[in-house]
């Protein structure tokens, strides 16, 4: 694996050119959890799957050292809200889970020189701090269903509501009629007006099953 300095590089420039705390808590996470399953060229081919737990700059690090994408079906977007990540090796089926150490905060000013801000204390401090006070690692087992494999779909329906397909089995079934998540529970956004193109007969078909 390239050295910290090519992959923190990396990392800032898919970050919109800074190295903050969490890009370098990131890197610094992705180098573990590749070391641990033994994979030192982790951006070939799709043998890691990595389940990133935050939706923050980490993530960011996290992509750019593993080569993993959401477009690749590599990386997993978990909205937990933690600084945490799980390494899967799919051809050995080994998994580790990664989390930030809670307490790594209070103690970096041991490891950052004196006369710096908040952030930048953090940030040089996570560049040397020992891997066991930055992180817990657990050995985990991640069972991957075969509809979030990489490669093609493997399913693929329409929405009797919207007329909207749907890949790798997401859809809702009610009554024996196929729904996208929007439709049968609510989603995350509401209409304004009426969609283009609406089979008006199917739709008033299908809504007086439910």
């Amino acid at each position: 694996m390239r050295s910290f300095d090519e992959l923190i590089s990396d990392a800032a420039t898919m970050h919109r050119g800074c190295a903050c705390p969490g890009q370098v808590l990131g890197v610094r996470m992705a180098m573990l959890g590749c070391q641990l399953l033994g994979i030192d060229e982790p951006t070939q081919g799709k043998r890691l799957i990595v389940y990133v737990e935050i939706d923050r700059c980490m993530a960011d690090a996290i992509a750019a050292v593993t080569g993993c994408r959401l477009g690749k079906r590599t990386l997993k977007h978990m909205d937990y809200g933690k600084c945490a990540c799980t390494f899967v090796d799919t051809l050995t089926g080994r998994a580790v889970r990664i989390s930030a150490q809670e307490d790594a905060r209070s103690i970096v000013g041991r490891y950052a020189p004196n006369g710096l801000d908040k952030n930048a204390t953090q940030r040089e401090a996570y560049k040397i701090m020992p891997d066991t006070e930055l992180f817990a690692v657990q050995e985990v087992i991640v069972d991957i269903p075969d509809h979030d494999q990489p490669g093609p779909p493997i399913s693929r329906v329409v929405c009797t509501l919207c007329d909207e397909g749907i890949n790798d089995r997401r859809e809702m079934w009610f009554n024996g009629q196929a729904l996208c998540q929007t439709c049968g529970q609510g989603g995350y956004y509401q209409k304004r007006g009426h969609s283009v193109r609406v089979r008006s007969e199917k739709r008033a078909s299908a809504l007086s099953s439910f």
